[in-house]
């Protein structure tokens, strides 16, 4: 399985605490943007990652459904929410 690497695109699911996140910074900040809940998943760009760490942990920015992004610090990959995948290959 490849690693990742800053600039790959991968799919991250959002968490419960994520999506409640995103949603109090849309509310503070006036941001209108698509509902978000948890296990929804949606593409993120791999900003950094930990050379060594044998669980792909990395941090990303996830590109929501609206004019904003949320950064998701130290995820690993996985399949359950807060953590990030390989896009299918088609």
């Amino acid at each position: 399985m490849p690693h990742p690497t800053p600039g790959r695109t991968v799919l991250y699911r959002l968490s419960d605490e994520d999506a409640r996140h995103i949603t109090h910074n849309r509310a503070h900040n006036g941001v209108t943007g698509n509902f978000v809940d948890a296990g929804q998943v949606y593409p993120a760009v791999v900003v950094r990652i930990f050379p060594g760490d044998p669980h792909g942990v990395a941090n990303l920015q996830v590109l929501l459904d609206g004019p904003d992004s949320y950064w998701a610090t130290s995820r690993h990959e996985g399949t359950e929410p807060g953590t990030w995948s390989w896009p299918e290959r088609v």
